[in-house]
Protein backbone atom coordinates (compact mmCIF):
# COMPACT_ATOMS: atom_id res chain seq x y z
CA UNK A 1 0.00 0.00 0.00
CA UNK A 2 1.28 3.63 -1.04
CA UNK A 3 2.25 5.35 1.95
CA UNK A 4 3.44 8.92 0.61
CA UNK A 5 5.08 11.49 2.12
CA UNK A 6 3.65 15.00 1.40
CA UNK A 7 5.78 17.96 2.46
CA UNK A 8 4.36 21.49 3.22
CA UNK A 9 6.69 24.35 2.65
CA UNK A 10 5.39 27.64 4.26
CA UNK A 11 2.82 25.17 6.28
CA UNK A 12 1.49 28.60 8.39
CA UNK A 13 0.03 30.24 5.35
CA UNK A 14 -2.50 27.41 6.27
CA UNK A 15 -5.09 28.57 3.78
CA UNK A 16 -3.46 26.23 1.47
CA UNK A 17 -1.90 23.41 3.88
CA UNK A 18 -5.55 23.17 5.77
CA UNK A 19 -7.32 22.22 2.46
CA UNK A 20 -5.23 20.88 0.57
CA UNK A 21 -4.18 18.48 3.75
CA UNK A 22 -8.00 17.84 3.65
CA UNK A 23 -8.17 16.72 0.25
CA UNK A 24 -5.64 14.43 0.24
CA UNK A 25 -6.81 12.34 3.68
CA UNK A 26 -10.28 12.13 1.15
CA UNK A 27 -8.42 9.93 -1.20
CA UNK A 28 -10.27 7.05 -0.80
CA UNK A 29 -7.60 3.85 -0.26
CA UNK A 30 -4.86 6.28 0.67
CA UNK A 31 -5.51 5.63 4.26
CA UNK A 32 -1.82 6.43 5.42
CA UNK A 33 1.29 8.40 4.84
CA UNK A 34 3.32 11.12 6.89
CA UNK A 35 2.48 14.92 6.65
CA UNK A 36 5.66 17.26 6.98
CA UNK A 37 4.88 20.47 7.37
CA UNK A 38 7.89 23.17 7.53
CA UNK A 39 7.66 26.87 8.06
CA UNK A 40 10.49 29.23 9.66
CA UNK A 41 7.89 30.93 11.83
CA UNK A 42 7.14 28.36 14.82
CA UNK A 43 4.15 30.08 16.00
CA UNK A 44 2.20 29.70 13.19
CA UNK A 45 4.19 26.11 12.18
CA UNK A 46 2.25 25.11 15.67
CA UNK A 47 -0.78 26.19 14.46
CA UNK A 48 -0.80 24.59 10.81
CA UNK A 49 0.50 21.11 12.84
CA UNK A 50 -2.35 21.61 15.25
CA UNK A 51 -4.79 22.07 12.87
CA UNK A 52 -3.30 19.08 11.00
CA UNK A 53 -3.02 16.41 13.32
CA UNK A 54 -7.27 17.45 14.61
CA UNK A 55 -7.73 16.88 10.55
CA UNK A 56 -5.88 13.21 10.70
CA UNK A 57 -8.28 12.29 14.02
CA UNK A 58 -11.28 13.63 12.26
CA UNK A 59 -10.86 11.45 9.43
CA UNK A 60 -9.85 8.50 10.74
CA UNK A 61 -7.14 7.64 8.94
CA UNK A 62 -3.19 6.94 9.92
CA UNK A 63 -1.40 9.90 8.80
CA UNK A 64 1.96 10.88 11.02
CA UNK A 65 2.31 14.30 11.19
CA UNK A 66 5.87 15.71 11.48
CA UNK A 67 6.73 19.35 11.84
CA UNK A 68 10.28 21.56 11.82
CA UNK A 69 11.58 25.31 11.44
CA UNK A 70 14.52 23.83 9.31
CA UNK A 71 12.74 21.57 6.37
CA UNK A 72 16.32 19.64 5.59
CA UNK A 73 15.47 18.16 8.95
CA UNK A 74 12.56 16.57 6.87
CA UNK A 75 12.78 16.86 3.48
CA UNK A 76 14.61 12.67 3.49
CA UNK A 77 12.17 10.66 1.88
CA UNK A 78 9.45 13.17 0.43
CA UNK A 79 7.64 12.06 -2.78
CA UNK A 80 5.33 15.52 -2.88
CA UNK A 81 6.41 18.77 -1.75
CA UNK A 82 3.73 21.73 -1.76
CA UNK A 83 5.20 25.19 -2.17
CA UNK A 84 3.09 28.28 -0.64
CA UNK A 85 5.87 29.94 0.95
CA UNK A 86 5.29 33.74 1.56
CA UNK A 87 8.43 35.78 1.71
CA UNK A 88 8.60 39.74 4.01
CA UNK A 89 4.93 39.95 2.32
CA UNK A 90 3.51 41.30 6.03
CA UNK A 91 6.49 43.75 5.38
CA UNK A 92 6.17 45.17 1.67
CA UNK A 93 2.27 44.52 0.71
CA UNK A 94 2.07 48.33 1.55
CA UNK A 95 5.19 49.24 -0.92
CA UNK A 96 3.82 47.29 -3.72
CA UNK A 97 0.95 49.14 -4.14
CA UNK A 98 1.48 52.55 -2.33
CA UNK A 99 4.43 53.07 -4.19
CA UNK A 100 2.98 52.21 -7.36
CA UNK A 101 -0.06 54.46 -7.12
CA UNK A 102 1.94 57.75 -6.63
CA UNK A 103 2.88 57.39 -10.36
CA UNK A 104 -0.34 56.42 -11.74
CA UNK A 105 -0.22 52.85 -11.61
CA UNK A 106 -3.57 51.34 -10.01
CA UNK A 107 -3.27 47.71 -9.22
CA UNK A 108 -5.95 46.15 -7.18
CA UNK A 109 -4.51 42.84 -6.37
CA UNK A 110 -0.44 43.30 -7.46
CA UNK A 111 1.14 40.26 -6.24
CA UNK A 112 1.53 38.40 -9.23
CA UNK A 113 2.64 40.52 -12.29
CA UNK A 114 2.96 44.81 -12.57
CA UNK A 115 5.66 46.55 -9.84
CA UNK A 116 4.07 44.49 -6.93
CA UNK A 117 3.97 40.86 -8.75
CA UNK A 118 7.72 41.55 -10.04
CA UNK A 119 9.03 43.00 -6.31
CA UNK A 120 7.45 39.98 -5.15
CA UNK A 121 9.36 37.46 -7.19
CA UNK A 122 12.17 38.66 -6.69
CA UNK A 123 11.74 38.37 -2.77
CA UNK A 124 10.67 34.97 -3.10
CA UNK A 125 12.91 34.00 -5.80
CA UNK A 126 16.09 33.37 -4.04
CA UNK A 127 14.33 31.85 -1.20
CA UNK A 128 12.42 29.50 -3.18
CA UNK A 129 15.32 28.53 -5.54
CA UNK A 130 17.06 27.36 -2.03
CA UNK A 131 14.22 25.20 -1.66
CA UNK A 132 14.16 23.35 -4.70
CA UNK A 133 17.73 22.74 -5.07
CA UNK A 134 17.56 21.36 -1.52
CA UNK A 135 14.79 19.50 -2.38
CA UNK A 136 17.18 17.64 -5.45
CA UNK A 137 20.04 17.08 -3.02
CA UNK A 138 17.83 15.48 -0.14
CA UNK A 139 14.96 13.92 -1.83
CA UNK A 140 15.45 13.23 -5.01
CA UNK A 141 12.73 11.32 -5.74
CA UNK A 142 10.19 14.53 -4.82
CA UNK A 143 7.31 16.14 -7.35
CA UNK A 144 7.33 19.95 -6.94
CA UNK A 145 4.01 21.21 -6.84
CA UNK A 146 4.00 25.13 -6.42
CA UNK A 147 0.96 27.00 -5.16
CA UNK A 148 2.66 30.66 -4.37
CA UNK A 149 2.71 33.48 -6.69
CA UNK A 150 3.89 35.02 -9.05
CA UNK A 151 3.00 31.90 -10.26
CA UNK A 152 4.60 31.90 -13.82
CA UNK A 153 7.65 33.14 -12.30
CA UNK A 154 8.29 30.68 -9.83
CA UNK A 155 7.49 27.83 -12.05
CA UNK A 156 9.41 28.49 -14.37
CA UNK A 157 12.97 29.73 -12.36
CA UNK A 158 12.26 26.15 -10.60
CA UNK A 159 11.56 24.37 -13.70
CA UNK A 160 15.15 25.75 -14.82
CA UNK A 161 16.88 25.50 -11.57
CA UNK A 162 16.40 21.72 -10.77
CA UNK A 163 15.76 18.07 -12.68
CA UNK A 164 12.70 17.38 -10.49
CA UNK A 165 9.16 17.17 -12.25
CA UNK A 166 7.82 20.68 -11.32
CA UNK A 167 4.17 21.83 -12.08
CA UNK A 168 2.56 24.87 -10.78
CA UNK A 169 -0.88 24.98 -9.52
CA UNK A 170 -4.00 27.65 -9.34
CA UNK A 171 -7.70 27.34 -9.20
CA UNK A 172 -8.53 29.85 -11.78
CA UNK A 173 -9.69 27.58 -14.54
CA UNK A 174 -11.74 25.25 -12.73
CA UNK A 175 -13.45 28.20 -10.66
CA UNK A 176 -14.09 30.16 -14.08
CA UNK A 177 -15.38 27.05 -16.21
CA UNK A 178 -17.97 26.56 -12.90
CA UNK A 179 -18.41 30.82 -13.50
CA UNK A 180 -19.31 30.32 -16.83
CA UNK A 181 -21.44 27.94 -16.82
CA UNK A 182 -23.83 29.81 -13.97
CA UNK A 183 -23.63 32.94 -16.32
CA UNK A 184 -25.22 30.34 -18.84
CA UNK A 185 -27.38 28.98 -16.51
CA UNK A 186 -26.83 24.86 -17.98
CA UNK A 187 -25.27 22.29 -15.50
CA UNK A 188 -21.95 21.93 -15.25
CA UNK A 189 -21.31 18.69 -16.61
CA UNK A 190 -22.96 19.50 -19.67
CA UNK A 191 -20.45 21.85 -20.68
CA UNK A 192 -17.19 21.42 -23.05
CA UNK A 193 -14.83 23.54 -23.17
CA UNK A 194 -11.02 23.65 -24.03
CA UNK A 195 -9.04 26.43 -22.30
CA UNK A 196 -5.11 27.28 -22.49
CA UNK A 197 -2.39 30.19 -22.39
CA UNK A 198 -0.57 31.05 -19.22
CA UNK A 199 -1.66 31.47 -15.41
CA UNK A 200 -4.39 33.83 -14.91
CA UNK A 201 -4.29 34.49 -18.83
CA UNK A 202 -5.50 31.34 -20.05
CA UNK A 203 -8.17 31.41 -22.17
CA UNK A 204 -11.90 29.23 -23.38
CA UNK A 205 -10.96 28.53 -27.02
CA UNK A 206 -14.12 26.60 -26.97
CA UNK A 207 -17.14 26.05 -24.77
CA UNK A 208 -19.87 24.14 -26.34
CA UNK A 209 -22.72 22.13 -24.96
CA UNK A 210 -24.08 19.38 -26.95
CA UNK A 211 -21.88 20.16 -30.31
CA UNK A 212 -23.74 23.70 -29.95
CA UNK A 213 -21.21 26.71 -29.76
CA UNK A 214 -22.36 28.75 -26.88
CA UNK A 215 -20.79 32.05 -27.06
CA UNK A 216 -23.28 33.51 -28.83
CA UNK A 217 -25.32 32.91 -25.65
CA UNK A 218 -22.73 34.10 -23.84
CA UNK A 219 -22.42 37.36 -25.55
CA UNK A 220 -26.09 37.78 -25.59
CA UNK A 221 -26.22 37.28 -21.93
CA UNK A 222 -23.01 39.84 -21.56
CA UNK A 223 -25.26 42.37 -22.99
CA UNK A 224 -27.54 42.48 -19.45
CA UNK A 225 -26.95 44.93 -16.63
CA UNK A 226 -27.27 41.32 -14.46
CA UNK A 227 -25.19 39.60 -16.13
CA UNK A 228 -22.60 42.02 -17.32
CA UNK A 229 -22.01 43.70 -13.58
CA UNK A 230 -20.64 40.27 -12.45
CA UNK A 231 -17.59 40.36 -14.63
CA UNK A 232 -17.43 43.78 -15.97
CA UNK A 233 -13.79 42.97 -17.37
CA UNK A 234 -13.94 39.98 -18.97
CA UNK A 235 -16.91 40.29 -20.65
CA UNK A 236 -15.19 43.56 -22.16
CA UNK A 237 -12.25 41.18 -23.06
CA UNK A 238 -14.71 38.83 -24.54
CA UNK A 239 -16.60 41.09 -26.32
CA UNK A 240 -13.58 42.99 -28.35
CA UNK A 241 -11.10 40.19 -27.94
CA UNK A 242 -13.10 36.96 -28.90
CA UNK A 243 -12.84 34.67 -25.30
CA UNK A 244 -13.20 34.67 -22.41
CA UNK A 245 -10.11 34.63 -20.00
CA UNK A 246 -9.55 33.01 -16.56
CA UNK A 247 -8.90 35.32 -14.15
CA UNK A 248 -10.70 37.58 -11.99
CA UNK A 249 -12.25 41.40 -13.66
CA UNK A 250 -10.05 43.09 -10.93
CA UNK A 251 -6.68 40.71 -11.23
CA UNK A 252 -7.50 40.77 -15.12
CA UNK A 253 -7.25 44.05 -15.73
CA UNK A 254 -3.91 44.68 -14.05
CA UNK A 255 -2.74 42.46 -16.58
CA UNK A 256 -3.68 44.78 -20.02
CA UNK A 257 -3.03 48.33 -20.69
CA UNK A 258 -7.22 48.84 -21.30
CA UNK A 259 -8.27 49.40 -17.80
CA UNK A 260 -6.75 50.93 -15.10
CA UNK A 261 -4.49 53.37 -17.33
CA UNK A 262 -6.94 56.59 -16.42
CA UNK A 263 -8.57 57.22 -13.23
CA UNK A 264 -11.45 57.82 -15.33
CA UNK A 265 -11.19 54.00 -16.58
CA UNK A 266 -10.95 52.98 -13.08
CA UNK A 267 -14.27 53.98 -12.26
CA UNK A 268 -15.85 53.01 -15.61
CA UNK A 269 -14.79 49.32 -15.16
CA UNK A 270 -13.70 48.88 -11.53
CA UNK A 271 -16.01 47.48 -8.57
CA UNK A 272 -15.75 46.63 -5.37
CA UNK A 273 -13.47 43.72 -3.96
CA UNK A 274 -12.75 41.20 -6.66
CA UNK A 275 -13.94 42.97 -9.40
CA UNK A 276 -11.57 45.67 -9.44
CA UNK A 277 -11.48 47.56 -5.91
CA UNK A 278 -7.63 49.58 -5.81
CA UNK A 279 -5.59 48.38 -3.36
CA UNK A 280 -7.87 45.78 -2.60
CA UNK A 281 -5.20 43.96 -1.33
CA UNK A 282 -2.91 45.53 0.40
CA UNK A 283 -5.84 47.22 2.00
CA UNK A 284 -7.00 43.63 3.02
CA UNK A 285 -4.51 40.71 3.29
CA UNK A 286 -2.72 41.47 6.59
CA UNK A 287 -6.60 41.31 7.96
CA UNK A 288 -7.45 38.05 6.06
CA UNK A 289 -4.14 36.64 7.47
CA UNK A 290 -5.10 36.91 11.33
CA UNK A 291 -8.74 35.97 10.51
CA UNK A 292 -7.74 32.64 9.21
CA UNK A 293 -5.28 32.45 12.10
CA UNK A 294 -8.00 33.00 14.41
CA UNK A 295 -10.39 30.99 12.68
CA UNK A 296 -8.18 27.73 12.79
CA UNK A 297 -7.71 28.71 16.69
CA UNK A 298 -11.50 28.74 16.77
CA UNK A 299 -11.38 25.27 14.77
CA UNK A 300 -9.45 23.58 17.84
CA UNK A 301 -10.98 25.16 20.40
CA UNK A 302 -14.00 23.29 19.31
CA UNK A 303 -16.27 26.54 18.47
CA UNK A 304 -16.54 26.08 14.59
CA UNK A 305 -16.43 23.51 12.46
CA UNK A 306 -13.84 22.21 10.70
CA UNK A 307 -14.55 21.66 6.96
CA UNK A 308 -13.89 18.18 5.64
CA UNK A 309 -14.99 18.46 2.25
CA UNK A 310 -12.61 17.67 -0.70
CA UNK A 311 -12.06 20.95 -2.68
CA UNK A 312 -11.61 21.92 -6.43
CA UNK A 313 -7.50 22.17 -6.10
CA UNK A 314 -5.67 19.89 -7.85
CA UNK A 315 -2.81 18.71 -5.65
CA UNK A 316 -4.63 16.19 -4.52
CA UNK A 317 -6.12 14.64 -7.81
CA UNK A 318 -2.02 14.45 -8.19
CA UNK A 319 -1.61 12.73 -5.52
CA UNK A 320 -4.23 10.58 -5.90
CA UNK A 321 -3.41 9.80 -9.69
CA UNK A 322 0.10 8.94 -8.85
CA UNK A 323 -0.28 6.63 -5.72
CA UNK A 324 -3.97 5.04 -6.66
CA UNK A 325 -3.07 4.83 -10.67
CA UNK A 326 -6.38 6.81 -11.04
CA UNK A 327 -5.91 8.70 -14.43
CA UNK A 328 -6.99 12.15 -14.38
CA UNK A 329 -6.86 15.72 -16.42
CA UNK A 330 -5.83 18.81 -14.82
CA UNK A 331 -4.61 22.60 -16.19
CA UNK A 332 -1.37 22.72 -15.11
CA UNK A 333 1.45 25.40 -15.07
CA UNK A 334 4.40 23.73 -16.94
CA UNK A 335 7.30 24.07 -19.52
CA UNK A 336 5.94 24.80 -22.68
CA UNK A 337 7.18 22.18 -25.10
CA UNK A 338 5.24 22.07 -28.26
CA UNK A 339 2.18 22.15 -25.84
CA UNK A 340 1.10 25.44 -27.45
CA UNK A 341 2.66 26.36 -30.95
CA UNK A 342 2.80 30.03 -30.94
CA UNK A 343 4.31 30.64 -27.86
CA UNK A 344 7.68 30.40 -26.41
CA UNK A 345 9.45 27.79 -24.67
CA UNK A 346 8.49 29.23 -21.10
CA UNK A 347 5.67 28.40 -18.43
CA UNK A 348 1.94 27.57 -19.75
CA UNK A 349 -1.43 26.69 -18.22
CA UNK A 350 -2.33 23.54 -20.25
CA UNK A 351 -4.31 20.34 -19.66
CA UNK A 352 -2.34 17.54 -18.35
CA UNK A 353 -2.84 14.03 -17.79
CA UNK A 354 -1.90 12.56 -14.87
CA UNK A 355 -1.20 9.15 -14.24
CA UNK A 356 0.96 7.04 -12.36
CA UNK A 357 3.87 8.41 -14.42
CA UNK A 358 3.27 11.88 -13.75
CA UNK A 359 2.11 14.48 -14.97
CA UNK A 360 2.13 15.05 -18.98
CA UNK A 361 1.27 18.21 -20.70
CA UNK A 362 -1.36 17.51 -23.38
CA UNK A 363 -0.98 18.99 -26.84
CA UNK A 364 -3.64 21.74 -26.93
CA UNK A 365 -2.28 23.69 -30.58
CA UNK A 366 -2.69 27.32 -31.89
CA UNK A 367 -4.06 29.97 -29.72
CA UNK A 368 -5.48 33.08 -32.13
CA UNK A 369 -2.93 35.38 -32.54
CA UNK A 370 -4.56 38.31 -30.60
CA UNK A 371 -4.61 36.42 -27.30
CA UNK A 372 -1.66 34.46 -27.94
CA UNK A 373 0.20 38.08 -28.81
CA UNK A 374 -1.37 39.06 -24.99
CA UNK A 375 0.18 36.38 -23.42
CA UNK A 376 3.93 36.88 -25.32
CA UNK A 377 3.98 40.23 -23.24
CA UNK A 378 3.98 38.62 -20.56
CA UNK A 379 6.18 35.68 -20.98
CA UNK A 380 8.64 38.36 -21.80
CA UNK A 381 8.42 39.66 -18.50
CA UNK A 382 8.71 36.35 -16.80
CA UNK A 383 11.66 35.65 -19.01
CA UNK A 384 13.42 38.91 -17.44
CA UNK A 385 12.69 38.40 -14.17
CA UNK A 386 13.57 34.42 -14.16
CA UNK A 387 17.06 36.12 -15.70
CA UNK A 388 17.27 38.87 -12.68
CA UNK A 389 16.95 35.99 -9.94
CA UNK A 390 19.68 33.52 -11.87
CA UNK A 391 21.95 36.47 -12.42
CA UNK A 392 21.15 38.27 -9.32
CA UNK A 393 20.71 41.58 -11.76
CA UNK A 394 18.47 44.37 -10.77
CA UNK A 395 19.18 46.03 -14.20
CA UNK A 396 17.08 42.99 -15.68
CA UNK A 397 14.44 43.18 -13.28
CA UNK A 398 13.98 46.80 -14.14
CA UNK A 399 13.68 45.78 -18.07
CA UNK A 400 10.45 43.24 -16.65
CA UNK A 401 8.61 46.30 -15.40
CA UNK A 402 9.88 48.67 -18.14
CA UNK A 403 7.79 45.87 -20.29
CA UNK A 404 4.78 45.29 -18.10
CA UNK A 405 2.05 46.23 -19.82
CA UNK A 406 -0.19 48.71 -17.46
CA UNK A 407 2.88 50.55 -16.23
CA UNK A 408 4.16 51.03 -19.55
CA UNK A 409 0.64 52.46 -20.39
CA UNK A 410 0.91 54.52 -17.49
CA UNK A 411 4.80 55.97 -17.36
CA UNK A 412 7.30 56.80 -19.06
CA UNK A 413 10.54 55.10 -19.37
CA UNK A 414 12.28 57.61 -16.97
CA UNK A 415 8.91 57.92 -14.76
CA UNK A 416 9.34 53.43 -14.40
CA UNK A 417 13.45 54.00 -13.94
CA UNK A 418 12.33 56.43 -10.82
CA UNK A 419 9.20 53.66 -10.15
CA UNK A 420 11.91 50.52 -9.32
CA UNK A 421 14.19 52.50 -7.93
CA UNK A 422 11.93 53.75 -5.14
CA UNK A 423 10.73 50.21 -4.73
CA UNK A 424 13.93 49.11 -4.50
CA UNK A 425 14.78 51.72 -1.87
CA UNK A 426 12.16 50.77 0.40
CA UNK A 427 12.00 47.30 -0.07
CA UNK A 428 16.14 46.98 -0.01
CA UNK A 429 16.24 44.72 3.73
CA UNK A 430 13.92 42.40 1.66
CA UNK A 431 16.19 41.97 -0.92
CA UNK A 432 19.43 40.15 0.79
CA UNK A 433 20.27 37.99 -2.35
CA UNK A 434 20.94 40.97 -4.55
CA UNK A 435 23.57 42.18 -1.93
Amino acid sequence: MAMPKVTFVGAGSAVFARQLMTDILNIDGLDEGTFALVDIDAARLDLARRIAQRLVELTKKRWKVEASTERRDVLAGTDYVINSIEVAGLQNVRHDYDIPMRYGVDQCIGDTIGPGGIFKALRTGPAWLDIVEDTERIAPNARILNYTNPMSILTLAAIRKVDLPVVGLCHSVQGTSRQIAGYLDIPYKEMEWECAGINHNAWFTRLERGGEDLYPELRRRAGTTEIYEKDPVRFEVMLHLGAFVTESSGHFSEYVPYFRKRPDLVRQYARPGYLGESGFYANNWPRWRRENDESIEAMLRGDRPVPLRRSLEYGADIIEAIECGRTTSIWGNVLNQGAIDNLPRGCVEVECKVDRDGVEARHFGVLPEQLAALNRAHMAVHELVVESLFERSRQKAKYALMLDPLTAAVCSPDEIDRLFDEMWTAERESLPAFD
